[in-house]
Order: structure tokens, then sequence, then C-alpha cells
């Protein structure tokens, strides 16, 4: 493949922010990074101040049709839900492809070029299997392929409806969808879906998630990781030593006091203290939104180094709460983002909540500082991308360009462009070496009006 260049006048280095740099690519990575370099003839210029891509590690594509659509009755996470229920209800493969696209081009507008989809939506109404079983998640990964974007399928085992009285309620009306019966027939149905992790049809990797601890019963929560960290690899090319590699494992955990207490009454332990007792922590877990933690569930977090993924803005939009990021941090777990429901596509501000939250909860300001925030929102290893997320020699050659000469970021230090610009700052995205984002446009063209056809049918009548 012949070599491309860039040359940007900033650009965050894994050593810090670095001026006049020179970045060559060459089949899909980096294979020089010059600093304090002039530009050389051919090379393409790009504006501003230059990011790792953003890795948007906790995405529901299904929930972006929310958008807008929520605000009229006040309530809670609970009676939201019912509005997602009803969405999740009226989707099918096509209609799935369509919204999935639109939502994963606009987080590539926003320089997002990797994403975690926490994929629960798996059959048809009433629990009815597709004569392609996974066809819900392939609809996702060609979704993704087409907006230009690597995707981690976190394929979502959803067994229960919830905790009730002392034990599970079974799955019901939606939640149907959402089921394979058990830990057994789910991992059967995952072991279908094969990583294309360098060309190919898409860039994937399969992972998996436990929805919570209400969602899959106590006696099957280890069966879920010991599948995710031991059973044999099932891509072309057979075994490698006869275990997958490392492959990310996701859980939503104590995004509400409800599911904390039903939890405590259930099985006399908060829900990480379950996770812990039965083998789910570790550093490949990424544990998602982790609000309301006791100081215990923080030290258990930190000391399997386990990933803390937070989605300020969805937390906000539904009243979850103020998550503990920093003293997570402190005790020894890594941070990363996600837009989560989309009520917001844009990694930079979600990257400027974390800290603004801390500020609001502490009233102190400075608890995580650019390079941390940065850190955040380009941690790939949480959704199993680790060779991705810096600008070094080997590392997939993904850029995000960040106009510094617009209304909001004019006058801002590079080093600090993270707390000055959004998503309509970006101008130029390249994944894996080829450029999805250019001027602000994406290569599919008007991503608007994709939402709007893909949206506005799932709410007519």
């Amino acid at each position: 493949m012949t070599a491309r260049t860039w040359h940007a006048a900033y650009a965050h280095l894994p050593t810090g922010v670095a001026p006049r740099v020179r970045l060559t690519v060459e089949d899909g990575r980096f294979t020089a990074v010059e600093t304090g370099v002039d530009a050389e003839p051919g090379d393409e210029r790009l504006p501003g101040v230059v990011l790792p891509g953003l890795a948007n590690a906790h995405s529901h594509a299904l929930h972006r049709a929310l958008r807008g659509r929520t605000h009229d009755e006040g309530g809670t996470f609970w009676t939201w839900r019912e509005r997602m229920y009803a969405v999740a209800a009226r989707l099918e493969p096509d209609t799935y492809l369509a919204l999935a696209r639109a939502t994963y081009a606009e987080m590539a507008l926003a320089g997002v070029t990797a994403v975690g989809e926490f994929h629960y939506l798996h059959h048809a109404a009433g629990g009815a299997r597709y004569m392609r079983p996974n066809a819900m998640g392939e609809a996702l990964v060609q979704a993704a392929a087409d907006a230009g974007i690597r995707l981690t399928l976190l394929d979502t085992c959803y067994l229960r409806g919830g905790f009730v009285g002392d034990g599970y309620a079974p799955l019901e009306g939606t939640q149907l969808r959402f089921g394979d019966g058990d830990v057994t027939a789910w991992a059967l149905r995952v072991d279908d879906l094969r990583d294309h992790t360098d060309g190919g049809p898409a860039h994937l990797r399969v992972g998996a998630a436990i929805h919570s601890v209400r969602a899959v019963p106590r006696a099957q929560l280890s069966d879920v990781a010991r599948w995710v960290r031991s059973v044999p690899i099932n891509a072309p090319g057979g075994t490698v030593g006869g275990t997958r590699p490392a492959r990310p494992l996701h859980v939503h955990l104590s995004e509400q006091p409800a599911e904390n207490e039903g939890c405590l009454q259930v099985h006399g332990v908060t829900p990480t203290g379950l996770l812990e007792a039965e083998g789910v922590l570790g550093a490949d877990l990424t544990a998602v939104h982790a609000t309301h933690l006791t100081d215990g569930d923080i030290a258990a977090l930190g000391s399997h180094r386990s990933w803390a993924c937070f989605c300020p803005t969805t937390e906000r939009d539904l009243a979850d709460g103020i998550g503990p990021a920093r003293a997570l941090q402190e005790a020894g777990a890594r941070l990363s983002l996600g837009s989560d429901q989309h009520a917001v596509v844009d990694l930079l501000e979600e990257a400027r909540a974390l800290e603004m939250h801390e500020r609001l909860a502490t009233l102190e300001r400075g608890r995580l500082q650019p390079e941390t925030l940065l850190e955040a929102a380009t941690a790939h290893e949480s959704i199993g991308w680790g060779d991705a997320g810096r600008i070094e020699v080997g590392a997939r050659a993904d850029l995000v360009a960040v106009r510094d000469d617009t209304v909001r970021t004019a006058g801002a230090h590079p080093a600090q462009i993270l707390l000055a610009a959004t998503a309509a700052d970006v101008d130029t995205v390249v994944v894996d070496g080829r450029t999805v984002v250019a001027g602000g446009q994406h290569v599919l063209g008007d991503v608007g009006r994709l939402l709007q056809d893909a949206i506005e049918p799932l709410w007519r009548g």
C-alpha cells in the first residue's frame, strides 16, 4: 500500500502535546511520527489540534431514536425505560441497520473511531429466533462497516427481568427479545460470530457483557466470565493455545440505587461484592456507570484494575447521579467513556463532563487533569483494541483533527482543547488510515437525513 503522510500544527502524543508533527501511515498503521518538522510536498494538512481516535466504550444504538422524545413526563430511569422498550419492540434487522448506520456515522463525525456496542436486542417479537440467529448483531456489524468505524460487539447475556422478592422475575414483554434461556444457549449463538481485526468485511471484535446482576442469576455469572476467558477461538485459522485472545467483558453496575437494594435483599451483598464473589472482577472487566458504590466496592474494582466506564451525559439525562471517578482512579481502576443512550454524541463533552461532575460533587476544580480526560476518551483497550488510541509507531492510524479557530476553541491552549471543543469542532477523522470525515462531512453524506429517515418511522402511530 502507498504510504500517506499528514502534517499537524499540534498533536497529542504519548509524551504530551508536540508542535509541527509529521505522520506517515502504511497498511493502516503509523510507521513514522516526526516532531518539530515542517510539512513536505504531498503531505495532507490537518487543521487545529490532532488527537488520537476517540473510543466510545458504551453504546446502545437503539437508544438514539429516543433523543428529544422523553422529556415531557418527568419520572425516573424506570419510566424512561418503558419508552425505550417501545422502540425496541419495533426494530427489525433492516430498520436496526438503518438506525445504527446513521448513529455510528454521527459518532464518526464526533471523532469516534471505535465503538463498544452493548447489544442485547437479539431476537424477534416474543423471543422467536430469526432464521439467522445473529441477524440483529449482523446488522450492527454492517452498520459500523458502512459508517467507517471499528466495532466491538459486546453480545449481552440477559436472562431475567430483575430482582423480585427473594429472587428474580422472568423476562416478559419486550424483554423476551433479549433472552437466550441460559448461558449455554447464549454462548452457542455468540460462537457463530467471527472477529475481523485486520481487513475483511468489517473491523470487528466480538466481546461479551453481563447485562447486570439483576438480569443474570448468581449461579450463571461465573459461567459468562469463564466463557469469555477460556473457550476456544472461533475464528478463521483455528485455535491459538486453545484459548481466545483477551476479550472485553462489560457489565452495567450500580447505575441505580434500586439495583443495589435488590441485590442486598436477595444476596446480602452489593452488586460489586456479588461479582467479586463469583470471580467476575478482573482487568478485562468494564463496569459501566459504577455510580452508587460503597468504599468497599471502589477498593474491589481498583484492586482488580478493572475499567470504570462513565457516561456523564446519560447519567445526568436519566437522573442517575454522579459516580466516583477520581476515587476509582486513585484506587487503581482505569477510566473510559461512553455516550450510552446518545442524548448527546460527543466524546469531548463526555470527557469534559467527567471533570465537571467531579467539581459539582466536591466543590473543587482540577480533579482530573486534561491528560487524564484524554486517556479516558481514547481508552480503546477497554473495548478490546489495545493497539489503538495512541499516535505512535505501530499503533492503528486513527486521527481526529479538532479546529482551534472556531467560536468555541479560538484562544484555547492546544493541551486544553478538550475543555473547550465540542463535536461540532471536529474537522477530519481518519480510521485505520482511511479518511472517514473531511471538512466536517462524513463519506456517507447527509447524516442528519440518515438519522431522520431511520428514526421517524419508529414513531409513526
